[in-house]
């Protein structure tokens, strides 16, 4: 008789926890199709060597269960970072630290987060393409060393003149990271997710690309249109008004 107990219970939410997190973190890189792939060739996997006990097949399986695990680890060697970084980082704790914290430092939060929302309105009504990374708990250094080092406080006028048609740093992405506008000119991963609409830019591509690789916020200002849209968690949001902008970032 097989016995079934609170043992079991708790390992079947944890391997069924274990599969959704894996859902989510494939279908915001747009790589859906491969989770379906590695369930089946589980699901195979499990019957052949479990319940029919077929011992050849079960041994060449194992193999390449072996292999394909380091395999699912170098390619999504990102996402298992963020994971992981999201574990240790104690994000739960974020609210309950801002009761505590002074002030001042929320006035300069603020102050830094209606710079960015000023400058982006100002480059909507110009037209102005902007592409700006803010940091969140995934650290960004390895795509800040893709562009130039600023190490300035957050200011309209600055973001302005770096996304200014005629500056050398207008085609990357600004980072701000910290409180503090980190780096300009940066290059960032490009999406390949099909569903993206074909009217949106490179800038719309990499700033989704971003939000899929790490958790950072990703604000987009369409040199065509002059649409603010902002990219996060891998989704994108297209004509997003002021507010709405501010509200986004304030959030995060």
């Amino acid at each position: 008789m097989i016995e079934f107990g609170l043992k079991d219970i708790v390992d079947i939410l944890i391997v069924a926890l274990l599969l959704y997190y894996l859902y989510r973190l494939m279908k915001s890189s747009g790589t859906l199709s491969l989770f379906y792939g590695v369930l089946a060739f589980i699901v195979i996997w499990v019957v052949a060597s479990e319940i029919f006990d077929m011992r050849l097949t079960g041994t060449i399986l194992d193999k390449f269960m072996s292999i394909g695990l380091i395999v699912l680890v170098i390619i999504f060697q990102d996402q298992i970072k963020r994971f992981l970084i999201d574990i240790g980082s104690q994000g739960s704790l974020r609210h309950f630290r801002r009761l505590f914290r002074h002030d001042k430092s929320e006035e300069k939060d603020r102050s830094h987060i209606m710079a960015i929302v000023y400058a982006c309105m100002s480059m909507s009504k110009s037209k102005t393409g902007a592409l700006i990374v803010i940091q969140r708990k995934v650290p960004l250094n390895d795509y800040e060393r893709t562009g130039d080092e600023i190490d300035a406080d957050i200011n309209m006028r600055l973001i302005e003149n770096i996304f200014f048609k005629n500056s050398p740093l207008h085609d990357g992405a600004l980072i701000i990271a910290n409180g503090r506008m980190a780096a300009a000119g940066c290059i960032l991963p490009v999406s390949h997710d099909m569903n993206i609409p074909k009217n949106l830019g490179l800038r719309h591509r990499a700033a989704l690309g971003m939000s899929q690789m790490t958790d950072a916020v990703c604000i987009i200002v369409s040199e065509e249109t002059g649409n603010i849209s902002v990219a996060r968690d891998g989704r994108l949001r297209v004509k997003v008004s002021a507010p709405e902008l501010e509200r986004i970032l304030i959030e995060s």
